[in-house]
């Protein structure tokens, strides 16, 4: 008998995610939203903005983890995935001064593995959680022939709001302000592709718990700590360092008439950077566009400001590494490695 399973969908291990999954991302839900678990769609009320914003701006973004899900399958871990997806999306709409309202999913796969599915969403709804950010809904594909074997597609469409007056676009920004960054956990969710050419078939390396840690380390979220100094201090500028590391990022934020001096010996390099550039022996223009090199997020300030928000860091937030990185300088919206 020809049926939906024999093509390669399975119905009944897609609803058994659905059940699994339900109270997990029912505790991610504010008072805002409108709608259950189940339906074609989800409602998020939008009234209690007006409230609490003069000028309400909804700001959105789309993102995916790239070929990170490849190395999660062969090393069968997906308890992190959920992080990445969360601070990915969340760090992008961040740099205008935008705070995350809510999350939708979506996972794609040759086959649905209820464990493994379940495992990440439930990832996805702890990181939700613990930002404030409504999992409103999501998407769990099973394509055979689009997807293979046991890997995974993930991607996050964000929404966050902030103040029209707020926004925060780097017009401001001159020559002999301060370049801060804070510290990543590693290649967060960019340059896998060349990382995994790198060790394993470059160096040929084997896959140990000690490698698959280092590879897999969660990407940050920058979110409460960046929102928290922005309602102290005046910001003028900020970069998620994503896909195209600091050469490429930073400028997206910069004037016409600046560059940023960055100072490469200025925070720690992590293990994981040193291994891949002695695997690849790599220029350092090429390192620096593929990895974010240790910064994962990075804010342009007065130098007025730079020790208090070094202090406000410390005593708020010890958890997240801050350095002074480098300044502003008359240019060509360019990063000179210095």
């Amino acid at each position: 008998m020809i049926d939906y399973k024999s093509a390669g969908v399975n119905i009944d291990a897609g609803n058994e995610v659905v059940r699994r999954i339900k109270k997990p991302i029912k505790k991610t839900f504010d008072a805002q939203v409108l709608t259950d678990l189940g339906g074609f769609s989800a409602l998020y009320d939008l009234q209690a903005l007006y409230k609490d914003y003069t000028h309400p701006v909804l700001v959105q973004s789309i993102d995916g983890l790239g070929t990170k899900p490849m190395l999660a399958s062969m090393v069968k871990r997906f308890d992190t995935l959920g992080y990445d997806l969360l601070s990915a999306t969340a760090n992008d709409i961040l740099v205008c001064g935008a705070k995350p309202l809510t999350l939708l999913d979506y996972i794609g796969s040759s086959h649905i593995h209820p464990d493994a599915v379940v495992t990440l969403i439930e990832s996805i709804s702890r990181a939700c959680l613990e930002t404030g950010v409504s999992l409103v809904g999501g998407e769990t594909a099973e394509m055979p022939g689009i997807y293979q074997g046991h890997e995974y597609d993930i991607v996050g469409v964000i929404t966050g709001v902030v103040d029209k007056q707020d926004i925060i676009t780097g017009s401001d920004i001159k020559a002999g302000d301060a370049v801060l960054g804070f510290g990543s956990s590693g290649l967060h969710t960019n340059g896998y592709s060349l990382a995994r050419k790198l060790c394993f078939e470059v160096g040929q390396l084997p896959l140990t718990t000690e490698l698959g840690d280092m590879l897999l380390a969660p990407h940050i979220n920058y979110t409460l700590p960046v929102l928290a100094l922005l309602e102290h201090y005046p910001i003028k500028g900020m970069a998620h360092i994503t896909g195209g590391g600091l050469l490429e990022n930073i400028p997206r934020v910069l004037p016409k008439q600046c560059s940023v001096a960055l100072e490469r010996n200025s925070w720690p390099r992590l293990p994981v950077f040193d291994l891949l550039l002695e695997l690849g022996k790599l220029t350092l223009k090429e390192a620096y566009r593929s990895f974010n090199m240790g910064i994962g997020y990075v804010l342009i300030v007065e130098q007025d400001y730079v020790h208090e928000i070094h202090k406000f860091i410390r005593n708020a937030f010890s958890q997240f590494n801050l350095y002074t990185i480098g300044q502003v300088v008359v240019g060509e919206q360019k990063v000179q490695l210095v």
